[in-house]
């Protein structure tokens, strides 16, 4: 039986694609989707991917420390420093690069999708939504559905190399097959409410707070009599910082129902997994691991949104906020 929810969303990435060769006009909904399609532009998925390929992949280490101290906080409960050296010393370097295959691919094309679907769906919802942040809010949500969607079949493969000793070591490439053996194939969807937990407050957070900070940054230092081709860098760089705490905030329970949805076999669903996380230790239990989160996130994001930046005007666009 095919997975409803994941099979609605993919349905509605083709049909998008498919409707990018041909106009639309049917009224004011019409108008709206005509916007969309023309505010297509392949550059915004070919940043978004490099720059959330690039960035997830460099803190790989960091990831794998935070996903271990989430699945077993009953062996890592020192700290992410001892936690990092306890994993050096019993595992091996080579364990700090667990899942990295995983992680840029999955994380290359959910960023095309997230930044490019985003883009996308801004001028969608103008047409429909007149507050500006209303407007950016109800595209992120969009693009955290999409992206979860493709990055679920991922997150799975990743995190069972990290925290599942029969998975250990295992390339992308062995890992997937291995999953949709043993699970089958709708089961790499089967953490799509856990993957939309954190993707959808995460993308929301990310995006939107980057979009308003630097756009309010660009009119304070406009303000000041400073041109943006000369703070542009400036600009990139604290937005991104601020975006970073935003995101890791909202997506931190997100994250940990994700972990734990995906580090066994348990057989619980949604709700049940919310309900063992909360047994074991109340709401604190949904914010374990976040000293090694806020590392690891502020780290992606503002790499990430920084590299989003540069990508987007060698490509010829101009840089989030300063236009």
């Amino acid at each position: 039986m095919r997975n409803p929810l994941s099979f609605s969303f993919l349905s509605s990435i083709y049909i998008l694609l498919l409707a990018s060769t041909s106009s639309v006009s049917a009224g004011p909904a019409g108008a709206a989707a005509n916007a969309g399609l023309k505010a297509i532009d392949y550059r915004y998925f070919i940043a978004g991917g490099v720059c959330a390929a690039t960035s997830h992949g460099i803190t790989t280490p960091i990831d794998v420390v935070k996903t271990k101290m989430q699945a077993q906080p009953e062996v890592y409960d020192k700290g992410m420093n001892a936690a990092a050296l306890s994993i050096l010393k019993a595992e091996g370097p080579s364990a700090l690069l667990g899942g990295l295959g995983p992680t840029v691919v999955g994380y290359g094309i959910e960023g095309a999708m997230k930044f490019g679907v985003y883009e996308v769906m801004k001028p969608v919802m103008a047409r429909y939504i007149k507050d500006t942040t209303t407007a950016y809010i109800v595209a992120s949500i969009f693009a955290g559905a999409v992206a979860s969607v493709l990055l679920c079949p991922m997150e799975s493969a990743r995190i069972r190399v990290v925290t599942d000793t029969e998975y250990k070591g295992l390339s992308l490439m062995q890992s997937l097959p291995k999953l949709i053996k043993e699970d089958g194939f709708l089961n790499l969807f089967g953490g799509i409410w856990a993957m939309l937990s954190k993707q959808v407050p995460y993308t929301m957070a990310k995006q939107v707070s980057f979009d308003i900070v630097a756009t309010a940054l660009y009119a304070i230092f406009a303000a000041k009599g400073l041109e943006a081709v000369d703070i542009k860098w400036v600009v990139s760089v604290l937005a991104a910082f601020v975006a970073s705490i935003f995101a890791c905030i909202s997506s931190q329970p997100g994250d940990m129902i994700l972990t734990e949805t995906y580090k066994g076999k348990s057989g619980n669903n949604f709700f049940g997994v919310i309900g063992n996380i909360h047994k074991s230790g109340g709401v604190p239990a949904f914010f374990t691991g976040t000293g090694a989160r806020i590392v690891h996130v502020s780290s992606i994001i503002t790499s990430q949104l920084v590299i989003y930046d540069i990508v987007k005007q060698l490509l010829g666009l101009p840089a989030t906020g300063s236009h």
